[in-house]
């Protein structure tokens, strides 16, 4: 079944941009699902159209090539989020392990701006698809703001929305969504993916199981924030903080408050959201090591009095103790620019 963009609503109602990926050709058929190509060895169908080889299934040893992978990534790339990045990688581990899993995953990342939601989510599409052009086609990124901006046109989107999703797991079973700014997301809207994620075989002939939904969301950050604070005051480090108290709090929170994009959700209430999962304030040694790495990036000598002076500059809250970076490491690369 070809993947095709939905007509939407009328011409006379402003349309969202597409969302950004490749999205399957309006006429025609697209690729041959691609299943990511994670060991290198050519144990699936080949693509005639794009010329490159993918594995038709997740299965053994390229499933524990996969963890791997991405356990070296999230270790090595991301700071300050020990417990985002343990959640990821088993959560992601164990689904791709199955053959046909019960349901589609769903993580929900919750966090102030700049603590990694965003980066994590590349670092996934990365470690699932390693080829730019299968994620340029199986990894489907959704700005509320962008492709939502009118909550009156809700009808619309929810009739688009659905098509999107329906039309592209139709083509790769395994692919992967991404909505961010949820904060930002129409009421009621996120609901209509309901019957998508749910446990369920197939809905009229297309599997769901193996896709794979992120949210990402800042609503729930200052609760997050409470939590280490609170530990940091009481002496106690950040690894100390339970990850089972910070689930139930950050449930409970975008559930009832009215800016989350799961305001009196069914995907809540319908326990559909897997895991959801805290990305914690980052303090001054993490966004020093976010400035380190930029200044590499950037090509510049590392001048340990720079780094030191830009980290603390950005160590900003509470006002009184500067514990942590209000905007996380999401300034950082302006701030090297401008000091370099």
């Amino acid at each position: 079944m070809p993947c095709t963009f939905p007509q939407g609503p009328s011409p006379a109602l402003p349309l969202p941009p597409r969302p950004h990926s490749l999205l399957v050709p309006l006429q025609g058929h697209g690729p041959p699902c691609a299943e990511p190509n994670i060991s290198g060895e050519n144990v699936g169908c080949t693509s005639q159209v794009w010329g490159w080889d993918y594995n038709s299934e997740l299965l053994g040893s390229e499933s524990q090539a996969f963890s791997t992978t991405l356990q070296m990534a999230l270790e090595q790339k991301v700071f300050g989020q020990h417990l985002a990045t343990q959640v990821v990688l088993k959560a992601l581990s164990m689904h791709s392990r199955h053959k046909q899993p019960r349901k589609p995953l769903v993580m929900s990342f919750h966090g102030w701006p700049g603590t990694g939601k965003t980066f994590v989510s590349k670092i996934i599409a990365r470690n699932l698809y390693q080829h730019h052009e299968a994620r340029r086609r199986f990894v489907h990124q959704y700005d509320a703001v962008l492709h939502f901006p009118h909550a009156e046109h809700i009808k619309q989107y929810k009739e688009q929305l659905q098509n999107w999703i329906r039309g592209n797991v139709s083509v790769c079973p395994r692919s992967l969504f991404i909505f961010s700014e949820m904060d930002q997301m129409p009421h009621g809207l996120i609901d209509s993916i309901m019957p998508y994620l749910s446990h369920r075989e197939a809905i009229n002939g297309v599997y769901y199981g193996k896709a794979i939904f992120l949210f990402l969301n800042n609503a729930g950050g200052d609760k997050i924030t409470e939590v280490a604070l609170d530990h940091w005051r009481r002496q106690k480090g950040r690894e100390e903080i339970p990850l089972t108290d910070l689930q139930s709090i950050l449930s409970a929170e975008i559930f009832n408050n009215r800016n989350s994009g799961f305001w009196n959700s069914k995907l809540i209430q319908k326990n559909l959201v897997d895991y959801f999962i805290p990305f914690l304030p980052l303090e001054y040694k993490h966004v020093k090591e976010c400035i380190q790495e930029e200044v590499r990036y950037q090509g510049h000598q590392e001048d340990e009095d720079l780094i030191i002076k830009i980290a603390l500059a950005m160590s900003d809250y509470p006002s009184e103790d500067r514990i942590y970076s209000s905007k996380g490491c999401k300034t950082v690369a302006s701030k090297v620019n401008l000091a370099t």
